[in-house]
């Protein structure tokens, strides 16, 4: 389907920013490993989240929803995969590789699979790791792909893994060690990009009664005849068991991106509500960005209140902490004046999408001047109309509808932002700018 803007009215107003992803993933996930009866308040139910509770499921947990919460019987870490076949992931690749350690603890093997897109993410990195942790995890095609099967068997121990591919990898092999039979240390390897998504993996888990020791130090060694020094991260996870809890998921930072961006680009006032100031998540970075910008930006506890007057700014920017920003922020440059610089991206080349070869090569379809960088890009604001392809990526769909505001656009196959922002349509309409799915 085909999204494009309907109409475009007096911009700005109130908005409540949608649940976050990461934290519903997470909440669920944890809630079906715990002891008890969890309730989770303000859960997001799009197409990725639906797979983590589909595949919890399977594996034991007792999950049904209410009006105002999902209510999680929790398996007390005992799973038991009811699937014969494969399970389904569809497109979501954080089921995927936090599930991937997850389903070690099983007592029975498990099959995780996907559509066409999700068999392309590389899981290599994070089977490799969980071999000295007795986790016995294969490629079927031997291509360290999607689907993979994981054997019974979580014995625990020592292992590291290199910080600059995903963060999820990282998470998975956390959130999973308290289970193991000895408990898990560890070591992540330079260079350690993404760091607050493991820090709210951390955040989650303590609410869930469960405690990690974080560390690091400095390991020296001798490079290109210049001596170094590294910073090795280390997570020390004793054997424990998560307890159920009542959690209630907070606003999305990545989500509100496209809210606030929208004000930052068209001009006008919003308050996005349910976005926390003391949140852990990297994407509150936009924040920061837009400011920068041009944007004059106010932080309240629980929600944020941001004005600009449409005229936005070049800058140079390191995304390295916050990838999931990156198309929203290529957006935001496309629009502004001056030339923006992004760098600290390479592991977006590894999304849903080749993200920075995406976005730029649909930037460059509306007249874009851009250089692509192995890290990122360079792009000089100054867009046209015309059409656009989202790739089937969420957050390119999204993101590009925005041009929509000052050009005639259109994304064909825009009808992915189900992924991960269910309501987009209704919530943009909210701030008036009306988007319209068309045949």
């Amino acid at each position: 389907m085909i999204l494009k803007v309907k109409n475009i009215s007096e911009i700005g107003g109130e908005v409540k920013a949608p649940p976050s992803k990461s934290y519903s993933h997470r909440a669920v996930i944890l809630a079906s490993l715990a002891k008890g009866t969890s309730k989770l308040y303000d859960m997001l139910y799009s197409e990725d989240t639906l797979a983590s509770i589909r595949v919890c499921q399977e594996l034991g947990a007792q999950i049904s929803r209410a009006d105002d919460y999902l209510e999680v019987v929790g398996t007390g870490g005992k799973l038991h995969n009811s699937c014969e076949g494969q399970i389904d992931l569809a497109n979501s690749g954080t089921t995927l590789r936090l599930m991937t350690s997850v389903s070690a603890l099983s007592d029975n093997e498990v099959i995780l699979t996907g559509d066409e897109s999700l068999q392309t993410r590389p899981m290599g990195l994070l089977m490799d790791a969980l071999k000295p942790l007795g986790v016995e995890a294969e490629s079927l095609n031997n291509n360290e792909k999607a689907p993979i099967l994981i054997k019974p068997g979580y014995f625990g121990g020592e292992t590291n893994i290199y910080g600059n591919v995903s963060s999820q990898f990282i998470s998975s092999i956390i959130l999973s060690s308290p289970l193991s039979e000895q408990g898990v240390t560890l070591y992540v390897l330079p260079e350690f990009k993404s760091k607050p998504y493991v820090n709210m993996t951390l955040d989650i888990m303590r609410k869930f009664g469960v405690k990690v020791l974080k560390g690091y130090y400095l390991k020296h060694e001798t490079c290109n005849q210049e001596h170094q020094s590294c910073r090795i991260d280390e997570f020390k996870v004793k054997k424990q068991d998560y307890v159920a809890c009542e959690y209630t998921v907070e606003g999305d930072y990545s989500s509100a991106s496209y809210l606030l961006a929208l004000i930052a680009i068209n001009g006008g006032k919003a308050i996005i509500k349910n976005l926390f100031r003391n949140s852990k998540q990297g994407d509150k970075f936009i924040l920061d960005i837009l400011q920068q910008m041009g944007a004059t930006i106010v932080r309240g506890e629980d929600y944020v209140e941001i004005a600009s007057d449409g005229n936005l700014k070049a800058i140079d920017v390191d995304l390295s902490n916050a990838p999931d920003l990156l198309i929203t922020v290529a957006v935001l440059a496309a629009m502004a004046e001056g030339t923006t610089n992004i760098t600290g991206v390479a592991h977006a080349r590894v999304k849903e999408t080749d993200r920075i070869d995406t976005t730029c090569r649909e930037l460059e379809k509306l007249g874009c001047k851009l250089i692509e960088r192995e890290d990122g890009m360079s792009i000089t604001g100054g867009v046209t109309s015309g059409i656009v392809d989202s790739h089937g990526d969420h957050r390119l769909a999204m993101a590009f509808s925005l041009i929509g505001l000052k050009h005639d656009i259109q994304i064909t196959n825009g009808e992915v932002f189900d992924v991960s922002f269910p309501d987009f349509i209704e919530a943009m309409a909210e701030l008036g700018f009306e988007l319209e799915l068309v045949e």
